[in-house]
């Protein structure tokens, strides 16, 4: 039988591959309108048996797997994360601590809403050992906050990065969305110069998508707002691309710019197709040549953990919901198209041959024939394909020829 470290880092390599953790807290004050998430509001007297269900996962994980895996990052998400105690999200590292060898210098990131937490939670937060900061500013107008049923203000987000500033939190980033119904350019120009008045270290910029059901897809659906239009969506998109790059932020993704030193490691570490453990009602992982996702609801979750006394399969728990297996083929193509996001880096045609045995050419050669004909990719230094500059806003059109 194969060990789970041959599991874990693939036929050529010795030792295993790092792992990335993902912490899921599904719980809000409110629920945004555009928000597909499994997230609950009003559900806050199940977190101390959520958070007992979750380090109970988390060890018992750790456990199947039989020795004690590196990691190196640690990525609380949500919902909202700062709903918990930060007691409570001190014992949540040190459980991933106590299970898993987490890097001393490990990226342990938290995601916050604007006006949740004042001076005593942050140095809590950086007690814990959380050095990054993800902040969900979204807008800098009170129309469009309001539109998403957003609680906070702009003034919520200037006050919260200051005191995450002063209690010595090491990156902070900032989420904002265009493309948003009624949203002008000169609108969008506003919201991202006020982020930038904040001296983020990174930035998420993400266009606005209706999920069907969500409140935002049905106001779409029966004519309350109005679509945006794709054509201003890709001006905003540009000119914000052409506005961080003369601040100095790099564009290391498709909706993802960092200042040097700063980009997210935990997403870099997924989005390179390497293994990683969701934790937490909903969550997803891949590791060990499997893919899962655990149970939605809190309550399901909470009662299978506590009904749980051994481990089981690694990566798995009694609140996985399904399961998949990861062949070579899926894992080539997820390889490219999760590679092809980074919009530097790309996907290296040594370290594909390493891991798979085949280059990308002779997987995909027609394919990508066909992209560089169109000049959708190019290969840069030492082969490394990537995508043209014209095809950030076509990326879809390129993902799906490896498919």
């Amino acid at each position: 039988m194969q060990s789970k470290t041959a599991i874990l880092s693939g036929p050529a390599v010795s030792r295993p591959t790092p792992l990335a953790l993902y912490v899921h807290i599904p719980f809000c004050r409110t629920r945004c309108t555009y928000c597909d998430f499994n997230t609950y509001a009003g559900m806050q007297t199940r977190i101390p048996a959520y958070v007992e269900a979750l380090q109970r996962e988390i060890s018992l994980v750790a456990a199947a797997a039989g020795d004690r895996l590196p990691a190196l990052s640690l990525y609380f998400g949500g919902g909202t994360p700062s709903q918990l105690p930060v007691l409570t999200v001190q014992q949540i590292v040190e459980t991933c601590k106590a299970a898993f060898s987490l890097d001393p210098a490990a990226e342990i990131s938290f995601e916050m809403n604007p006006g949740d937490a004042d001076a005593s939670y942050f140095a809590g937060l950086c007690r814990a050992g959380v050095n990054r900061l993800s902040v969900g500013m979204q807008s800098a107008h009170e129309s469009e906050l309001h539109l998403f049923a957003r609680r906070h203000t702009l003034a919520d987000v200037f006050n919260t990065v200051r005191l995450a500033r002063q209690a010595g939190l090491a990156s902070i980033n900032l989420d904002l969305i265009y493309g948003i119904p009624g949203q002008t350019l000169a609108m969008w120009q506003h919201s991202l110069q006020m982020a930038l008045r904040c001296e983020p270290d990174h930035l998420s910029l993400y266009s606005l998508s209706f999920e069907e059901g969500t409140p935002l897809y049905a106001w779409l659906r029966d004519g309350k707002v109005v679509a945006p239009d794709p054509d201003l969506a890709a001006d905003m998109y540009d000119w914000a691309a052409e506005r961080l790059e003369s601040a100095g932020y790099q564009h290391y993704e498709i909706s993802n710019w960092a200042r040097p030193g700063h980009a997210c490691q935990h997403n870099l570490h997924v989005w390179r197709n390497r293994p990683y453990l969701g934790f937490g009602a909903g969550a997803h992982g891949c590791a060990g040549g499997v893919r899962y996702e655990t149970v939605a609801a809190p309550a399901t979750y909470i009662a299978r953990l506590a009904a749980q006394h051994k481990p089981t399969a690694f990566p798995l728990s009694a609140a996985v919901a399904s399961t998949s297996t990861v062949d070579d083929a899926e894992a080539m193509t997820d390889t490219m198209i999760l590679g092809l996001r980074l919009l530097e880096e790309g996907v290296e045609p040594e370290a594909f041959r390493a891991r798979f045995g085949r280059t990308p050419q002779q997987v995909f050669g027609p394919a990508l024939q066909r992209l560089q004909a169109h000049q959708l990719i190019e290969q840069a230094d030492h082969g490394r394909i990537r995508l043209t500059r014209r095809a950030y806003l076509l990326a879809n059109r390129v993902f799906v020829e490896f498919v």
